[in-house]
């Protein structure tokens, strides 16, 4: 009896140390352990357009609680947090608007940028109010943009958030697919919802790859989105919206925080 109640004490001595030496290691393999600060940059898919429940000194930049960056903050608390993401942000804005507050102890940055640059918002409006091939039109003029010019101003946003933020961990999100196919669907046709969802992956792919190339982790929300897309029945997304036209197509509150949240949760 005596041995036996030994050898479960040291069972359980054992695997305490072995939980807790696992659990340090965990930390000091995390790159935020070292983090001091959150900044929280980028367009309206970082600030929370669609979420409601917008901080009243936000303004037109709609920031929200409900966004995926106050949310992260809230369950991690770190040391600092600044949340300048802002509704209709193009890389300009960025560099001219929101860099302010990165330093050499900021831990962590993350970002959604470029789908302003490209003219997501005019080739949704085109997509919606006229034909088919004017939809097409205006994705292949867009998709012309993002080989020519975007990569170039991502680069030039890259750039300066490394160089103001040199020990940062950058987490780059994507945007997600808008539309579920393969469903019956009232409104857009079959040929514009595929496009648009090939025009997503095209700037994801384009975003990904400038991401890399400055050793940023691209945060693939696509995956998470999967089955949440307008026309699944379980939409994390807006439709057209008449009432309220500045959140269609932006992920509500169940989008940041399941399809958005977890991503940055799991790259930082």
């Amino acid at each position: 009896m005596r041995r036996s109640r030994y050898a479960a004490f040291m069972s359980s001595l054992l695997l305490a140390l072995g939980l807790a030496l696992t659990g340090a290691a965990a930390a000091q393999a995390s790159p935020l352990a070292a983090a001091t600060g959150y900044v929280a940059l980028g367009d309206s898919y970082s600030s929370g357009v669609g979420s409601g429940s917008y901080i009243s000194s936000s303004g037109d930049c709609d920031r929200s609680t409900k966004a995926y960056p106050y949310l992260w903050q809230a369950a991690h608390a770190p040391a600092s947090f600044s949340f300048l993401a802002c509704s209709g942000a193009k890389t300009t804005d960025v560099l001219n608007n929101q860099l302010g507050t990165l330093s050499a102890s900021t831990g962590l940055v993350s970002i959604t940028i470029g789908g302003n640059d490209a003219g997501f918002s005019d080739v949704m409006t085109t997509c919606v109010l006229q034909s088919d091939s004017a939809c097409l039109s205006r994705i292949a003029t867009a998709k012309a943009y993002v080989d020519s010019t975007l990569p170039g101003r991502l680069d030039t946003v890259y750039s300066a958030i490394r160089a103001k933020a040199p020990s940062a961990h950058v987490v780059v999100l994507g945007y997600p697919r808008f539309y579920q196919l393969g469903t019956t669907c009232l409104g857009l046709s079959g040929t514009k919802r595929s496009a648009i969802n090939g025009a997503a992956d095209y700037i994801d792919a384009a975003i990904a790859k400038r991401a890399a190339d400055h050793g940023f982790t691209f945060g693939d929300v696509r995956t998470t989105f999967s089955g949440h897309e307008i026309c699944s029945g379980d939409s994390w997304l807006h439709s057209v919206d008449w009432l309220n036209i500045g959140q269609s197509y932006h992920p509500t509150a169940a989008g940041q925080s399941g399809g958005y949240l977890p991503v940055l949760t799991g790259a930082a």
